[in-house]
């Protein structure tokens, strides 16, 4: 099995090429939505200890909102947000892993993959590059955010240069169809070094 960790900035594109990697039949552990699930369920008595009860809609829902808002502004928070949320996760990845054990190939993303150390994990690394101004404007329609705080977060993350380092291949997301058509050509190489042809 080979576990391919796939990561990007916000903006970037990686949810895209998630979804097509998802639809094309591997299977994708999503770091992030799993994260949310987490938080919502097992974690949230830690949660609300750090952070406090407004941090939940009153259904239990996380505000990822105004969560993000508390730990961009102070990196204490943030660091202690990834000590309660990181462990889980990856514990939910193991099992996940065992669970897809006869798929040669699984996917692993996670947004802060090669930040968290997650990447350690993972044999092959994907990163997904755009430039800034367009993941600022993707970010700002998607979310429907001012431009600042998307600024906030894009700061909040390693920069794709210091990230080049830990990846195995890089892919600059400007058009869609070449990109697919790279991930696709990968992947088969991929599938080629474990024999399945």
């Amino acid at each position: 099995m080979i576990i391919v960790g796939l990561t990007g900035g916000i903006g970037s594109g990686k949810s895209t090429i998630l979804n097509y990697l998802k639809n094309n039949g591997y299977p994708c552990f999503e770091s992030d939505k799993v994260g949310k699930k987490l938080l919502e369920g097992e974690l949230k008595d830690s949660i609300i200890k750090s952070f406090g009860k407004k941090i939940y809609y009153p259904k239990g829902i996380i505000n990822s909102r105004a969560l993000s808002k508390k730990v961009f502004s102070d990196s204490k928070l943030l660091k202690n947000l990834n000590n309660i949320v990181h462990p889980a996760v990856h514990k939910a990845f193991i099992k996940f892993k065992n669970k897809h054990a006869n798929f040669p190939i699984i996917i692993k993303e996670a947004a802060i993959l090669i930040e968290s150390g997650s990447y350690k994990s993972c044999d092959f690394i994907i990163l997904v590059k755009a430039p800034k101004n367009e993941r600022i404007k993707r970010i700002v329609a998607r979310d429907s955010i001012n431009e600042s705080d998307v600024i906030v977060r894009i700061n909040h993350q390693w920069e794709d240069k210091k990230k080049e380092k830990y990846a195995d291949y890089v892919i600059e997301n400007i058009s869609l169809d070449k990109t697919f058509e790279k991930i696709k050509i990968l992947i088969e190489k991929l599938n080629n070094k474990m024999g399945i042809h």
